[in-house]
């Protein structure tokens, strides 16, 4: 079953963490309630270290949007964040109508927007999923 809808793209996801294994994690458990939706882990730097690195929140995007996918960001802490906002910063006004952030509780977030993706949800259903704080509760 194609879960692409007739009017738009496939939503995918970009976890951004300070931590790559944490990063890794939440793709790895949403991925298994979720499985075609393609997801991308930007943690940490590019030379392992704890933080943030643009070029790999940039990177992840990036790749996402080539091969046409809506894309929503997830994060964990404050500082990665204000790096997911310098990405949306960069992208043009064609390019930034199909990147959203989603400011939510990561793990949860996650799952459930995974999963909103994964039956077919929109990119505007899929952030709103993700924001949902009580969906666990």
């Amino acid at each position: 079953m194609s879960h692409r809808k007739a009017h738009g793209a496939v939503v995918a996801l970009v976890i951004v963490s300070h931590s790559a294994n944490l990063a890794a994690g939440v793709v790895e458990l949403a991925a298994q309630m979720a499985k075609d939706v393609q997801m991308r882990a930007a943690g940490g730097t590019e030379d392992g270290r704890i933080g943030t690195s643009f070029d790999l929140v940039n990177d992840a995007v990036s790749e996402l949007r080539t091969a046409g996918h809506d894309v929503a960001i997830l994060s964990d802490l404050g500082s990665a964040t204000m790096t997911v906002e310098s990405v949306l910063d960069f992208l043009d006004a064609d390019e930034a109508v199909h990147v959203r952030f989603v400011d939510g509780p990561l793990v949860e977030g996650a799952v459930a927007a995974a999963v909103t993706a994964q039956v077919g949800g929109d990119l505007a259903e899929v952030v709103a999923a993700g924001r949902a704080r009580d969906l666990f509760t």
